[in-house]
Formats: C-alpha cells, structure tokens, sequence
C-alpha cells in the first residue's frame, strides 16, 4: 500500500515539476516580447522627440523638410527591422 502512495507521489511531482517546466518557458517569452516591445515605444518616442529638437534648430522654411526626412528615416528603419530585425531576434 505504501509504495503504490509512494508511487502516485512521484508521478504527480514528476507532471507538476514539467507543468512548472512549460510554464517557466511561456513566462520567459511572454517577458522577451514585452521587453521588445516596450523598446521599440522607446526608439519611437525617441526619434518624435529628435524630429521636434531638430525642427526646432532650423529656420521656420526648413521645418517641414526637416520633420519630412525624420519620417522617412523611421518608416526605413521599421522596414528593415521587419525584413532583418524580426528574424534574427525571433527566428
């Protein structure tokens, strides 16, 4: 009787050890992703505020070529990123 205790035992440590296992690999994902994420919100904000610094230092006529080329500048880098960045960092 005790070794058919001990054996259940056992078995349910041993589903709850490969439980925690997944769990454990889901939860480390789920923290890439947002650490991703919340980097990517970074460079973003980032280059609205270089566009405004840069807006700023210019005379009134060249604003709009100025805010213009920093629009471009992130629409390429979210395009390389897309075709480069996101297979290297997710595969």
């Amino acid at each position: 009787m005790a070794s058919v205790l001990e054996a259940k035992i056992v078995a349910d440590v041993v589903a709850l050890e490969s439980r925690l296992d997944t769990d454990v690999a889901n939860w480390n994902e789920s923290l890439d992703t947002i650490w991703m994420l919340i980097c990517a919100m970074l460079v973003f904000f980032m280059h609205a505020g270089f566009s405004l610094l840069e807006a700023g230092c210019v005379r009134f006529k060249n604003t709009q070529n100025i805010l213009a080329k920093n629009l471009i500048v992130v629409t390429l880098g979210f395009l390389c990123w897309y075709i480069i960045g996101w297979p290297l960092a997710f595969g």
